[in-house]
C-alpha cells in the first residue's frame, strides 16, 4: 500500500516567504537606526576620551608655565646669549621663530607664555606657546634638584630623593638657577666660572665643579631639560596650535588637528608634534590679570605681546583657554542650531561663523566649546 506525502502547498510556501520578508524588514527598519545610533554615541564618547587626556596635558602645561625658568640672566654675562625655535615650519603653521622673545636670540629672561592672536593661516585660531623645563615630553624634564655647598669646600655632593627614579641621571642635561639673592635679584641663571657663555650643564654627581656654588650653605636649584642634547635655550618650550596637514576620515572638512610641539634643542625645530585633539574649528586663549597688584582681577586681555617677562610673571593670574570642535562623525540626521558660535568670553575671543572658514556641511555635526580655566603655579615669587 502506498502511503500518501504531506507537504507545503506553492501558495503556503510564498504566504510564508511574504511573511517571512516583512518581518525581516521591520526588524531592519528597527536594527539599521539602532546600528546608525550606537556607531554615533561610539564616536562622541571616543572624542570625549581623546579631550580628557588631550586637553588635560595642555592644562597640566599652563599650570606649568615659567616652571625653572630663569628670571635674572646676570648683567655681568653679557655673552650668555640663547637660541629659541629656527625657522622651519610645516604648511601654512606660521614658522615657531615668529614667537621667540627676540629672534633669533636673546639676553634677557624668558616669557613664560607668548601667544599670537588670529592667526589667518590658522583659520583665525591663536597659536600658544608656554616656556617651562617640564614641558618637553622626556624623561629629564620630570626631574629636579638641589645642590648646596659643604662646609669646608671640595665636591658638592647632589640631594637624591627617596624613589630613585625621581633622581637626575649621569649626562642629563640641565641648568641651575640660584633661587634667591635679595628681594629683586631671583632665580639667578647659573653660567660656567670658566666660561659664563655655557649654561648647558652635564650633569654629574657630585656636581660639576664649574656650575658649583662656592660659598658655604650656598643653594642652586637644578631642573633637568633634556636627556641628552646640549641645550641650545635654558628652557623647553611646547607650542600648541591647529595643524590641517592630516585630518582623519571623521573630521568636517576645515577642521584640524590640536597638535602640541616641543622644540628640538639640536636645530630648532618644531618636529611633528603630538595630536592632542581632533576635529578642531577653533582655538583661542584669553589671559585674566592683576594689574593693579592687590591680588584680585581686574582686566582681560588676548594680547600679551607688549608685555615683559616680569610683567607677565606679576600679572597673568589665569588663563583661559577655548575650543571649538565637534564630537563624533557627521549625521545626517542631525542640525545644530548656531551658526556663528562665540569661543571666548568677556567680550574677547572670535565668533567664528562656519561658512567664511569653509567647514562644510556644518549643520549635521555635534559642536561643543571647551573651555579651560587654569591658574599657573609658577610666574609668582
Amino acid at each position: 500500500m502506498i502511503k500518501r506525502q504531506a507537504g507545503f502547498t506553492m501558495v503556503e510556501l510564498l504566504i510564508t516567504m511574504v511573511i517571512f520578508v516583512f518581518t525581516i524588514a521591520a526588524a531592519s527598519s528597527i536594527f539599521v537606526p539602532m546600528l546608525t545610533q550606537f556607531k554615533q554615541q561610539s564616536k562622541i564618547a571616543e572624542s570625549n576620551i581623546e579631550g580628557i587626556v588631550g586637553l588635560e596635558s595642555l592644562r597640566r602645561d599652563i599650570e606649568q608655565a615659567g616652571f625653572g625658568l630663569p628670571w635674572v640672566i646676570p648683567a655681568s654675562v653679557t655673552t650668555a646669549t640663547y637660541s629659541e625655535a629656527s625657522s622651519n615650519t610645516t604648511g601654512t603653521i606660521p614658522a615657531p621663530d615668529t614667537y621667540n622673545d627676540t629672534s633669533p636670540n636673546t639676553l634677557g629672561p624668558p616669557k613664560a607664555i607668548v601667544s599670537g592672536n588670529d592667526i589667518a593661516g590658522l583659520g583665525g585660531s591663536d597659536y600658544l606657546v608656554i616656556k617651562a623645563t617640564s614641558v618637553a615630553v622626556n624623561d629629564a624634564a620630570m626631574r629636579w634638584t638641589y645642590v648646596v655647598a659643604p662646609a669646608g669646600g671640595g665636591a658638592v655632593p647632589v640631594n637624591t630623593w627617596e624613589v630613585s627614579g625621581e633622581d637626575l641621571i649621569a649626562n642629563y642635561r640641565a641648568i641651575a638657577l640660584i633661587p634667591s639673592r635679595g628681594e629683586n635679584n631671583q632665580r639667578i641663571l647659573v653660567t660656567s666660572e670658566t666660561d659664563n657663555t655655557k649654561y648647558s650643564i652635564t650633569f654629574a654627581n657630585p656636581f660639576p665643579p664649574a656650575y658649583s656654588p662656592a660659598i658655604q650653605n650656598d643653594l642652586y636649584l637644578v631642573y633637568g631639560v633634556d636627556p641628552g642634547t646640549d641645550l641650545r635655550m635654558p628652557f623647553n618650550r611646547a607650542d600648541y596650535y591647529i595643524s590641517t596637514t592630516t585630518i582623519p576620515p571623521k573630521c568636517a572638512t576645515g577642521t584640524g588637528i590640536l597638535m602640541k610641539s616641543v622644540i628640538n634643542h639640536v636645530n630648532g625645530n618644531r618636529g611633528t608634534g603630538m595630536p592632542l585633539l581632533d576635529c578642531v574649528a577653533n582655538m583661542q586663549v584669553i589671559y585674566r590679570l592683576d594689574t593693579d597688584g592687590n591680588g584680585d582681577i581686574d582686566s582681560e586681555t588676548d594680547v600679551l605681546n607688549a608685555f615683559t617677562a616680569q610683567q607677565i610673571r606679576e600679572q597673568v593670574r589665569e588663563v583661559r583657554v577655548y575650543i571649538l570642535a565637534h564630537e563624533g562623525q557627521r549625521d545626517v540626521n542631525y542640525t545644530y542650531p548656531t551658526n556663528p558660535v562665540m569661543v571666548g568670553e568677556f567680550g574677547l575671543g572670535h565668533d567664528f561663523n562656519f561658512n567664511d572658514h569653509g567647514i562644510t556641511n556644518w549643520q549635521n555635526y555635534r559642536w561643543k566649546v571647551y573651555r579651560i580655566v587654569v591658574k599657573p603655579n609658577n610666574l609668582r615669587r
